[in-house]
């Protein structure tokens, strides 16, 4: 398996993907995701991958098909009186192929975004995980992530 930067011929793969993350999205939380639709477009992904400040990464097999992906954004906090100021790498979407998972394609994925952030300096890297979704959590738990704070909502 090889981690490297998405490219232009990999955006068909990674719509497919995409969709794959969306229809779970979409089981768990109906009043917030419509389900058939992915996050993004061809046209926003294209641009997404072009643009250093979101780095996209896939993961790909031994015949360069891909088998999962990892969106990426860096964030930087400017200093305020109560916070300290800090570059992170913020984890906006990781996916690995239902077919293939269990088999170290996230942990490999993960494995390079914190690498990269490190060898950039960050302090961090964050992700959210949907409520309800505990295979991802388990996951993002097993490779050293904790909670850092909550977001709480209540329907009206």
């Amino acid at each position: 398996m090889t981690i490297r930067p998405a490219q232009p011929r990999d955006l068909d793969r990674v719509l497919e993907l995409l969709a794959q993350v969306l229809e779970l999205h979409a089981r768990l939380r109906p009043d917030v995701f419509v389900p058939s639709t992915t996050k993004y477009s061809r046209a926003e992904l294209t641009d997404l991958i072009a643009d250093p400040a979101t780095p996209v990464f896939v993961a790909a097999d031994a015949a360069d098909r891909v088998v999962g992906y990892v969106f990426c954004q860096w964030r930087r906090q400017a200093g305020r009186a109560n916070m300290v100021p800090e570059e992170s790498l913020y984890i906006d979407d990781l996916c690995v192929d239902e077919a293939c998972r269990s088999q170290g394609v996230g942990k490999a994925l993960f494995a390079h975004v914190t690498a990269l952030a490190r060898a950039r300096g960050c302090r961090r890297v964050d992700l959210t995980v949907w409520e309800g979704n505990a295979a991802a959590r388990r996951f993002y738990e097993a490779c050293g992530m904790r909670p850092r704070s909550t977001c709480m909502e209540i329907l009206l």
